[in-house]
């Protein structure tokens, strides 16, 4: 009965440790891209999932459903960061601590159909990999037909992780 105490206390305190535990980030191995390789989040620490964001109407005498209602892709992409920034803080997070994104981009008719990814890394670049705010998150980003308004260029999804 006595050697059952120590492995108890143990199994007792081990959460604590893992909540004590950092996020990882690891680097992808020579390469100074602004993401993640993979993000390590420890036991015990608390995910938030937030839904995608969209751009706010940036010019209102636009008509809603256009692009020149919510600007070009990385006008979009920093209004969206933004939002996304704003319900962190909210939350009491950061933008560093965001482990995962999704980035949702649709075809610019500007740049014939295709998705304009150089815009949109100038816009995340603002947010990300700075020496103010230097933790990347893992990050898919897809070219997709079409988002719920045909103005919109740009929505983002984030995971977050509670320090």
């Amino acid at each position: 009965m006595n050697s059952r105490i120590p492995l108890l206390a143990l199994l007792v305190l081990a959460p604590s440790f893992a909540a004590g535990a950092d996020v990882v980030r690891h680097k992808i191995p020579n390469s100074n891209f602004p993401i993640a390789a993979a993000v390590e989040v420890p036991a015990g620490r608390t995910t938030v999932y937030l839904s995608g964001a969209v751009p706010p109407v940036a010019n209102a005498d636009e008509p809603a459903d256009s692009i020149a209602a919510y600007g070009n892709t990385e006008a979009q992409t920093v209004a969206v960061l933004g939002r996304i920034q704003a319900q962190l803080e909210g939350l009491g997070l950061t933008m560093g601590d965001v482990v995962k994104m999704q980035v949702f981009l649709v075809g610019d008719p500007d740049k014939a159909g295709r998705m304009d990814f150089s815009g949109f890394m100038k816009g995340y670049v603002q947010f990300f990999g700075t020496e103010e705010q230097p933790n990347l998150p893992a990050r898919s980003t897809m070219q997709v037909a079409a988002l719920a308004n045909p103005g919109f260029l740009v929505e983002i999804e984030v995971t977050a992780v509670r320090p």
